[in-house]
């Protein structure tokens, strides 16, 4: 065994490997966009290097489901600062790191008192799902274990919605009221005055008008093709579009493609938040939609009714997520500020809340050196909140923390998701309740309240 070796066969070896290491990635590359090899009839080939490739990253899917985040404020435990006077309250979705669940509390923030909580069992929910398609990894990706509750929204019914994969409901003891097992959904969840749920889907197979790319590969290698959808109260769809088709539509094929080397990208929209315009104004209509794409770092008015886009805007924002309409004449972005340098993506400097005037055309930065004094950078998802007394909510989503500042930029209170174990995990969406319209229905919630068999 410990036999001398020839250095030409050494040398030899070396080259082979290398060889080997070309020859396997571009196998790898091969199947990812379905290149030369599919037109002689051997994409098995490069599917077979794509599948050994994926042996680690699946082993870890398999074996690991550790949603903890980097330890950035060693310091912070829980709540700290002065809770707020006026009556409101936190839909607070997190991983708990001691159960190894994520779990949605109901915080009241005059006290920091938790009035209630949601366990959902995600692997019951799972099992009355087909696992084909989309879904057909969804027990492995989506479970118990692993599954982040995004985006909580409590209905007037007392109900809870949270989306995974699916769109779900469930009662106040984490009964499941509905789930739609039709439609593959992501990111924000959001009312409209009827009470119909606005979230972004993905349609699959893709409608994209060319040859589909990669379909096989839908998670890692097909196209994504995000659409707009409003479902009933119910759960039922009543309304979904091509986010690809709506550009297409409005003459702005351009945005889909890419130039230079790389011509096609798999996910040149990434739809992240769809938020319904709830009243007529002198910028919109009531039925329009604000929708925020990432990749694009673009926010867009759109009017389903006609499929027209009414206005677009790639403003001093990127990378951005969560737009709110504040008034008649203004809506607020949180930028993450999010930029690729030398193929590593970095926050430049930190995040922002950008409000836009459409009266005078201008951008402005809210609070800026609030969040640049407290280190607000989470590099993908985040959300914010300008209330109406000024106040500012911000969920710096990859750090687990929130974050609230008084109107005039003091930090009022923050919360570090850290458990007993002491690691720190990840919050996913969470919602202030802070209107006079959250809070009937919180208190309606809470007289209404029954004991739960745990």
């Amino acid at each position: 065994m410990f036999k001398k070796v020839e250095i030409w066969v050494l040398y030899l070896i070396i080259l082979l490997c290398a060889i080997f290491t070309i020859i396997f990635g571009a196998l790898v590359r091969d199947a990812l966009i379905q290149g030369h090899l599919k037109k002689y009839n051997l994409l098995w080939v490069s599917e077979t290097a794509l599948f050994l490739a994926e042996i680690p990253k699946h082993t870890i899917k398999i074996f690991f489901s550790d949603l903890s985040v980097p330890d950035r404020f060693p310091s912070l435990d829980g709540f700290s600062g002065t809770p707020n006077s006026k009556e409101s309250y936190l839909l607070h979705s997190r991983y708990d790191g001691d159960k190894q669940e994520s779990v949605i509390e109901l915080v009241n923030l005059t006290n920091f008192k938790i009035e209630h909580t949601w366990n959902p069992d995600i692997d019951l929910f799972n099992n009355d799902i087909k696992k084909e398609g989309v879904f057909k990894y969804l027990n492995r990706d989506q479970n118990n274990a692993r599954a982040r509750l995004h985006h909580p929204q409590l209905t007037k019914d007392g109900g809870l919605l949270f989306r995974i994969d699916v769109l779900r409901k469930i009662d106040q003891c984490s009964n499941l009221i509905f789930q739609n097992k039709n439609h593959r959904v992501h990111h924000s969840i959001e009312l409209d005055n009827h009470e119909n749920i606005w979230i972004p889907t993905r349609i699959y197979p893709s409608k994209l008008p060319i040859s589909k790319v990669g379909d096989k590969f839908f998670d890692d290698g097909g196209y994504h093709d995000d659409a707009i959808a409003k479902f009933s109260p119910e759960g039922e769809i009543i309304f979904e579009k091509s986010v690809s088709e709506i550009l297409i539509d409005n003459g702005l094929e351009y945005l889909l493609f890419s130039v230079g080397d790389n011509k096609f990208t798999r996910d040149p929209i990434h739809l992240n938040d769809i938020q319904p315009v709830n009243f007529d104004g002198k910028h919109w209509k009531k039925g329009d939609v604000f929708l925020s794409l990432r990749h694009q770092s673009m926010i867009i008015l759109y009017r389903p009714s006609n499929n027209k886009i009414i206005w677009k805007s790639t403003g001093p924002y990127f990378y951005q997520h969560d737009v709110d309409i504040l008034d008649e004449n203004r809506i607020s972005i949180f930028n993450n500020n999010t930029k690729v340098f030398n193929k590593e993506i970095v926050v430049d400097g930190n995040n922002e809340v950008v409000v836009y005037d459409f009266t005078t055309n201008k951008y402005s930065s809210y609070l800026k050196d609030s969040l640049a004094k407290n280190e607000v950078m989470t590099i993908t998802e985040g959300r914010s909140e300008i209330l109406t007394n000024g106040d500012l909510f911000i969920e710096e989503s990859n750090y687990g923390r929130i974050l609230y500042f008084n109107a005039d930029g003091t930090l009022r209170w923050s919360h570090l998701n850290r458990s007993d174990n002491g690691g720190t995990y990840q919050v996913s969406w969470s919602r202030i309740l802070h209107s006079q319209e959250d809070i009937k229905t919180i208190q309606k919630f809470i007289t209404n309240k029954k004991e739960c068999n745990v």
